[in-house]
Formats: structure tokens, C-alpha cells, sequence
């Protein structure tokens, strides 16, 4: 401890000295450490005095809370949280700090972010766009794709990972993670936690799917993938999202579109027509309940919107 040391000392002393052990000890860059600074600042404004030792937990929660009433996001409060607690780790080493008052604050919770789909009409648009007339093998290949993760709610990587059919490991074949079982009209892919389900592919999937076996080159490694890319090797799923970006551009899609974009689509449509949360659930290979249930609010926005739009009493005067 250092001579006559007492969190009572003015706090531009001890904010300085812990500032100047950042950038000569702990040599963070000075962009860190000014972002150090602008905390320990507003600490000291809010504090309303340079007495360190005097701010208790309770003041500390009070301080968040505040920053949480002036519209501060739940991250950036955590990060000054964090920021104060590592101050006040360091004030104990040098002074008679009887104990952090930042321990056992935590930050506002995070809202939840809403999964973002495309409306009905957008995603029918969007799986319609350029699919008349003459197509090369590759535009097959891409609206077969599309088709069926909007038509089944695949992720990218179950996606990229199905073969043209099961492939025996018996006959020397790499075992399938997934693959397209024509004669059910079903995919059956390999999910997170390595959970293997079956899901249904609907007749325009189908269909597309159809025409692009029926010109799907061999692959290069003479491998059995589904879908190709450009080489004839297998497609990342990079790769799909690059495609499926530039097809939403050209097709006029007025958000922009990923392919969990149509994985949302897929639950958040389902869920409207269903109102069958447990089946989509289990479309989605969804482990626990929890994570199909956000899909929930999306409906509650769908209709909110259908109610706002049509009721002759939804708008205040």
C-alpha cells in the first residue's frame, strides 16, 4: 500500500495515476485508454464529488439506472460497469478501499432481438423472380436452393451439407449428414447437438429441385453433393450467401436478404397459418421451446400491423 494512501485523495490523483499504469504497465493503446477516461469522468460527474471511497453498491445501481433512464443501450452501460469494477480492483491495491462497490451491479438486460423475415408477398416475389423462360444450370441450382430453405427452414450449412441421396458408408461412401429423399418429398439433415430430423419440401421446391438434377454436372471429386458451385465441388455456405444476395437485389427485395432471412420467413409464415408452435419447433430442429417462441411476437407484430391498417377504431383521432 502506498504511504498516506486513502481512497479520500482527490480523484483526478488516483483516476490519473490509474490511467497512466494503463497505457505504461498494462500498455493498452490510447484509444482504450481514453475510452477508460470518458468512463471514469462520467463516474466522477455523477458521483458529484472526488471522493472515491464514499460511492457505495447502492450508489453505483443508482448510477446505472440513471444511465439506463437517459437512453445509454444495455451494452454500453455494461461496458462502463466493467470499466469502473476494473478501477476500483485497482484502488483496493493501492488504498484502504473496504470493498468495490461495482461488485454485483449488473447492467440492464439486453432486449431481445427479433428475428428479421420477409413479409408474404416479398418472399413469394423473391422465389418468383427470373424463373421463366430459359435458365443456365447454375440459375437452377440457385432457385433450387432458395426454394427449399424457404420451403423448409434449413439452415445455410444443413444446406450446403445435403447429398442427392443417402450414401451408404458400407460401399465405401463418406456416411451423409444430410440428403434429398426425392421419393418422400422430405430432406433429411443433421442439426446442431448432431440431431438428425426429417422435414417436408413443398411442390415448388420440389420442382425445382427436379430440374436442377436433371442438369447437375458430376462433381469434380466425384463426390455426391447436392449443390455445386462454379468448380463442381461442393457449395460453401459463403457461397449461397453471396448468390442469394445478388438474386435479391436484382428481384428488388426491399430488405436485405440472407439465408436465416429465410429461415425466419419460413417459422414466422408457418406459425401464421398454424398457430402450431410445437411443429415448427420441431421443423426447425429447435432443442427447447424457448428459442421457437420469439417467432411468437412475430406474429403479434403481423397481426398488430393487420389491426392497425384495418380497424376502423385502431387509429387515435
Amino acid at each position: 500500500m502506498d504511504a498516506g494512501g486513502s481512497a479520500a485523495d482527490s480523484a483526478p490523483d488516483w483516476a490519473q495515476r490509474y490511467l497512466s499504469e494503463l497505457a505504461t504497465g498494462r500498455q493498452l493503446s490510447p484509444h482504450t485508454v481514453a475510452a477508460y477516461r470518458r468512463d471514469l469522468a462520467e463516474l466522477a460527474t455523477l458521483a458529484g464529488h472526488g471522493d472515491w471511497a464514499r460511492l457505495t453498491h447502492f450508489d453505483i445501481r443508482r448510477f446505472a439506472a440513471k444511465l439506463h433512464g437517459g437512453g445509454q443501450s444495455a451494452r454500453s452501460i455494461a461496458r462502463k460497469l466493467s470499466g469502473w469494477r476494473g478501477f476500483y480492483e485497482w484502488l483496493a491495491l493501492h488504498t484502504t478501499l473496504a470493498a468495490n462497490p461495482v461488485d454485483g451491479v449488473r447492467a440492464p438486460k439486453r432486449p431481445k432481438t427479433l428475428p428479421k423475415a420477409l413479409a408474404v408477398d416479398d418472399a413469394v416475389q423473391l422465389m418468383e423472380a427470373n424463373t421463366h423462360g430459359h435458365a443456365e444450370p447454375f440459375e437452377l441450382c440457385n432457385r433450387a436452393m432458395f426454394e427449399l430453405l424457404y420451403s423448409s427452414g434449413l439452415r445455410v450449412s444443413e444446406l450446403a451439407g445435403l447429398d442427392v441421396a443417402w450414401q451408404d458408408p458400407r460401399a465405401g461412401a463418406s456416411a451423409s449428414l444430410g440428403w434429398f429423399d426425392a421419393q418422400a418429398g422430405e430432406v433429411v439433415v443433421t442439426g446442431k447437438g448432431n440431431k438428425m430430423r426429417r422435414v417436408p419440401v413443398g411442390g415448388p421446391a420440389r420442382e425445382a429441385l427436379a430440374a436442377w438434377l436433371a442438369v447437375r454436372p458430376a462433381a469434380r471429386d466425384g463426390g455426391a453433393a447436392l449443390f455445386l458451385s462454379a468448380r463442381a465441388t461442393r457449395i460453401t455456405p459463403r457461397v449461397v450467401q453471396q448468390r442469394l444476395k445478388q438474386h435479391a437485389l436484382r428481384a428488388g427485395t426491399p430488405v436485405h436478404v440472407h439465408p436465416h432471412v429465410l429461415r425466419h420467413s419460413f417459422a414466422s409464415h408457418l406459425l401464421q397459418s398454424s398457430g402450431d408452435l410445437r411443429a415448427v419447433q420441431e421443423l426447425l430442429g429447435h432443442a427447447s421451446i424457448t428459442s421457437t417462441q420469439v417467432y411468437t411476437a412475430l406474429d403479434f407484430q403481423h397481426l398488430a400491423a393487420v389491426y392497425d391498417k384495418a380497424h376502423p377504431r385502431a387509429k387515435a383521432k
